[in-house]
This record gives structure tokens, sequence and C-alpha cells, in this order.
């Protein structure tokens, strides 16, 4: 048994929302000519970053401990171990990223294109990563109770 059953389908949400969300933003604020609206959409945006990133850290590890007592077939493990260093991977990237934006610059300057092509290549391993794990549900149905195991009244 988890120490928080069943959150990390309630938790992987946000950062998903918030890093899409930043880098829509931020992608804007690089774009934008007028400097006042830039700066704004430059400060969300690294908001949403710091708190995507934090958002990341704790889908992972409520990911981890999701599976800490699941036992599952040989593909269904195969396919949550390449879900879980997907995830890892992104995390850090996404924790990073955070960093560099949050503490290397002004949240309302204009982030670099460097920054830009860095953060649009997490936010795509992010979106594979989501993907991944939809794939462990639906395909696998990890995390799914059989119809009937726990309905209430029986």
């Amino acid at each position: 048994m988890t120490l928080l059953p069943g959150w990390h389908p309630i938790v992987v949400h946000f950062p998903l929302a918030l890093v899409v969300t930043s880098t829509l933003l931020l992608s804007a604020a690089r774009l934008l000519r007028h400097e006042q609206r830039a700066a704004t959409l430059a400060t969300v945006g690294t908001w949403n970053l710091c708190l995507g990133a934090l958002a990341a850290l704790i889908a992972l590890g409520s990911g981890l401990a999701a599976v800490i007592d699941l036992h599952v077939g040989v593909a269904a493990h195969q396919a949550i171990s390449t879900h879980v260093k997907w995830a890892i991977f992104t995390t850090l990237a996404l924790v990073l990223l955070a960093v560099w934006r949050g503490a290397g610059n002004t949240p309302q300057s204009r982030p670099s294109w460097i920054f830009m092509i860095v953060l649009l290549a997490a936010t795509a391993a992010l979106i594979e990563t989501g993907y991944r794990g939809g794939q462990n549900v639906y395909r696998y149905g990890i995390g799914v109770e059989a119809a009937g195991n726990g309905a209430a009244g029986h």
C-alpha cells in the first residue's frame, strides 16, 4: 500500500498545464515587440515554469511511490521503467530550466533563443512522458481496478 494511493493521476496534470502554458507565454514574450506586454508575459511565464518544475517533482515522487508495491507483467514493467526514465530526465531538465530562468534573469526579461530551444525540447519531453504514462494506463491497465472490485455497497 502506498502512502498516497491514487494521487499520481491527479498531480501529473499540474506540470503539464503549467509547463505548456509557460512555454507559450515565454515564446510570446520572446516574439512580442511591445516591451511592457512582453515583460508581463515573461514574468507570468517564469512563475508558471517554476511552479511547473515544482509540480513535476511532486508528480515524480507520487509516481515512484505508486510503483513501490506494484506487481505487473514483463511488458508492463518495461513500459513503466521507460516512463520513469523519461520522467526523471524531464523533471531534471525542468528544474534546471526553472533555476536558469528564475535565478539567472529578472522575471520580466525576454528569454534568450537558446533558453527557448531548450524549453521547447523539455516541453516536448514532458509531453512524451505524459503520453507514455497514458499508455501505461490505457494499454496495460496499470492503476485501473477491474469492474466490480471495490464498488460501493458490496
